[in-house]
């Protein structure tokens, strides 16, 4: 175990000395992890045989997305966001639901053996984009502000709102299955998991953040804390909300944007430690995903999963995006942009563990479909997120 231990730091080690010239080029940090992973594992070099559990899995990929998106929403320009709120808005109300309907009826005509509560389940856990993987593009100010905040907004949301529509589907499964479960409780399920996420988040991060401004003000915070504040907010956010059946990812967003709001003058100097500490998570669940996930089921791909996954990051997320964002001020080019820019990473990849304990009559497929996404997602978002970001500031240069 060392050993691991000794290899991954090493490579955090020489990613962050270089870190800044890597991602000017073609390849992100996940895109390079994953990659390393597969070439440690059985797949390649077999020099890593990392035997980890689903449930251990979950959780590191649960505190790396809580991180990311508290950073993410404390990073949300509220200026920019107040002008065009209506982009964010369109993408999460309409842009998501026509999202997994269009992924459904791909799912259907693509798959011959999934039952109809299972494409449902398929096209809901792809739905959700990642914060982490597209990271880099939010953060381009090439890109045009109103871009990277919807686009910010929207990943840091959707996942959240995934989640009860995820969990009411597995209930409906247990209802036709003939176990004890209503509808009633499926639905209270959904309303519960969306009003205890925000009202958590804001509360708790409401309450955190002006204390942290009374200390900011009076410098009693010390430099050596000042790494962990940002982190055990979020981490609260996230386990408060699951404690009381709340969407923890809702909370950690929630939270963070309340963080954002209230702890203007101070909130980068912070924020940034806690990015750092989610970035290493990250880079982990990519290696885990590299070396022990696409090497032992890789083989087991098939042309219609490839098919379905390819289509789901195109067709799937792309005309969503233009329908919702219809007679908006978004340019055609803007569109496509975040059409593109809807990666899968962490919440799928959180969702797809859950799924071992429902026991769905094609798990096996569904589970392959989502790893095969995942990993085309990491590949194809990794390496065109610089040449796009750069075609914006070539049109601003000119």
């Amino acid at each position: 175990m060392y050993e691991y231990l000794f290899l991954f730091a090493a490579l955090i080690f020489l990613y962050s000395i270089f870190a800044t010239r890597i991602e000017k080029m073609l390849v992100n940090g996940p895109f390079l992890f994953m990659v390393v992973g597969i070439i440690l594992g059985p797949l390649v070099l077999n020099a890593v045989d990392l035997k980890i559990s689903g449930l251990e899995y979950e959780t590191l990929a649960n505190l790396a997305l809580a991180l990311v998106l508290f950073t993410g929403a404390a990073s949300v320009d509220l200026e920019v966001l107040r002008s065009s709120v209506t982009i964010p808005t369109r993408l999460l109300l309409i842009g998501l639901p026509l999202t997994i309907v269009t992924g459904f009826i791909a799912g259907y005509f693509i798959f011959n053996d999934l039952l109809i509560i299972e494409l449902a389940i398929l096209a809901t856990v792809l739905a959700p984009t990642d914060a982490a993987l597209g990271e880099a593009v939010v953060k381009d100010t090439g890109v045009p502000s109103k871009v990277r905040n919807a686009l910010n907004v929207e990943s840091g949301l959707n996942d959240g709102i995934s989640v009860p529509i995820f969990l009411l589907l597995i209930a409906i499964l247990k209802v036709h299955a003939g176990e004890q479960v209503s509808w009633q409780y499926a639905l209270g399920l959904f309303a519960k998991e969306i009003g205890v996420g925000l009202l958590v988040g804001f509360i708790v991060m409401y309450l955190g953040a002006r204390l942290l401004l009374f200390a900011e003000v009076r410098k009693w915070i010390g430099t050596a804390w000042k790494p962990v504040i940002v982190v055990t907010l979020a981490l609260s956010c996230f386990s408060l909300a699951d404690i009381l059946g709340g969407s923890g990812f809702i909370a950690c967003f929630t939270g963070g944007f309340i963080y954002g709001a209230v702890n203007k003058k101070y909130k980068s100097n912070l924020q940034e430690h806690a990015e750092g500490m989610g970035n290493v998570l990250t880079f982990l669940i990519w290696i885990i995903f590299g070396s022990f996930i696409i090497s032992n089921y890789f083989k087991d791909f098939t042309w219609p999963i490839m098919l379905y996954s390819l289509i789901s990051l195109s067709i799937v997320r792309i005309v969503p995006v233009i329908i919702a964002l219809t007679k908006s001020e978004v340019t055609i080019k803007e569109k496509l942009f975040i059409g593109w820019f809807g990666p899968r990473g962490l919440a799928s990849i959180v969702f797809a563990v859950m799924l071992l304990d429902t026991h769905l009559p094609q798990e096996n497929t569904v589970i392959l479909t989502i790893i095969c996404t995942v990993m085309l997602s990491v590949i194809l978002h990794g390496i065109t997120a610089n040449p796009l970001v750069n075609s914006f500031k070539t049109k601003n240069t000119e």
